[in-house]
């Protein structure tokens, strides 16, 4: 039987790979997060076989110290049978002009983790998708599609909350040109400007 009590590992290693994101990708205000989480493969089960909806809230919680303590926005992903929406702040899709979907997540319809923050939030809704500037992936739950391009991944000192094995990305602007173009304002030479 899995001991769903409070999990001071499980808190520490999700605080110290966020913080280790946060500051890689510059989180800040303005910027959003994308969560996947499986809550199954942190307590060590299959993906969707499991849900742990106090596991959820011990990842919850210390997601939003790190959010606190940053400024960034969080957007937690459904699971596929919510065709992967996001929970987010009515104000948040406001902000973005997202589309709105119809559904409350449940943990078979939707996700612990999603559940949990909807449960959470002072005003949640569902957005369709989303453009984050980054995103931590914990039990391979495939966020990618809600990230912005060009993704860079992120390799933080702890590869594992829980049982779950975590893989993150923040993003950066395409780059564009030829090989005349330059990505630094300090490697700018003028004097062969273009006519």
């Amino acid at each position: 039987m899995t001991d769903y009590s409070v999990d001071h590992d499980l808190k520490k290693q999700t605080v110290t790979i966020m913080r280790e994101l946060a500051q890689a990708a510059g989180l800040d205000a303005g910027k959003v997060l994308v969560v996947g989480a499986s809550t199954s493969e942190i307590i060590g089960e299959r993906i969707g076989t499991a849900g742990a909806l106090e596991t959820a809230q011990q990842v919850l919680h210390a997601i939003a110290e790190v959010q606190a303590e940053f400024g960034f926005d969080v957007a937690y992903q459904c699971c596929e049978h919510l065709n992967r929406a996001l929970v987010v702040e009515r104000k948040l899709l406001d902000r973005l002009g997202l589309t709105e979907v119809a559904a409350v997540p449940v943990s078979n319809a939707g996700g612990s983790m999603a559940t949990a923050a909807y449960r959470s939030f002072q005003d949640p809704c569902l957005a369709e998708s989303i453009s984050a500037h980054a995103g931590i992936d914990i039990g391979e739950t495939m966020i990618g599609m809600h990230l912005r391009r060009v993704a860079v991944p992120f390799r933080p000192s702890i590869r594992y909350i829980g049982k779950a094995r975590v893989t993150a990305a923040f993003t950066r602007p395409k780059l564009i040109g030829g090989e005349r173009a330059v990505y630094r304002l300090e490697q700018a030479d003028d004097s062969n400007a273009c006519q």
